[in-house]
């Protein structure tokens, strides 16, 4: 008898992700929809960043402070609790489509794609109009989409351009 116990794969019984592979055109038929929840997900952390530094004031003074002073700190407290949690519902709904966030402060994600057979990412910036940069898993610099790549992704014959 083995002593090894028997799990389940999945104990918690939470969703796995789902592994997303989004080619060019797919990517930029779904632009609309990603560009406005990344706007939401930039403008919920702004939000935060905003507000925590007060935050931070108002609790190191907590025991010195008037009735305002209070309110201000429960008012505080609950608005950003409610921008973590639209943040929470909006990158939920972003990742639900298969797309990554890469910076949440310049508004930077990835669609998910295979470039010769290799992970790779079409990358999209808010304030871009079209996705017109790619890179290779892994890779932080942003190279742009060469135009043949119009037609279909690259296969072994038409290597992309380094």
């Amino acid at each position: 008898m083995s002593q090894t116990p028997h799990r389940a794969t999945n104990p918690a019984g939470k969703p796995r992700p789902r592994l997303v592979t989004l080619d060019l055109k797919t990517a930029r038929r779904m632009l609309p929809l990603v560009a406005s929840i990344v706007n939401d997900l930039v403008e919920h952390r702004r939000t935060i960043r905003q507000l925590t530094p007060e935050q931070e004031r108002l609790f190191r003074n907590r025991r010195h402070l008037d009735w305002s002073g209070r309110q201000r700190r429960y008012q505080i407290n609950e608005e950003i609790a409610a921008a973590e949690r639209s943040f929470a519902d909006a990158l939920s709904e972003l990742q639900g489509l298969g797309v990554q966030l890469v910076d949440d402060v310049v508004g930077e994600v990835d669609f998910p794609t295979k470039i010769l057979g290799r992970p790779a990412a079409f990358s999209w910036r808010l304030g871009e109009t079209n996705v017109t940069y790619w890179h290779y898993q892994g890779e932080s610099a942003r190279r742009p989409i060469p135009a043949e790549w119009e037609q279909g992704v690259p296969t072994g014959t038409n290597r992309p351009m380094r």
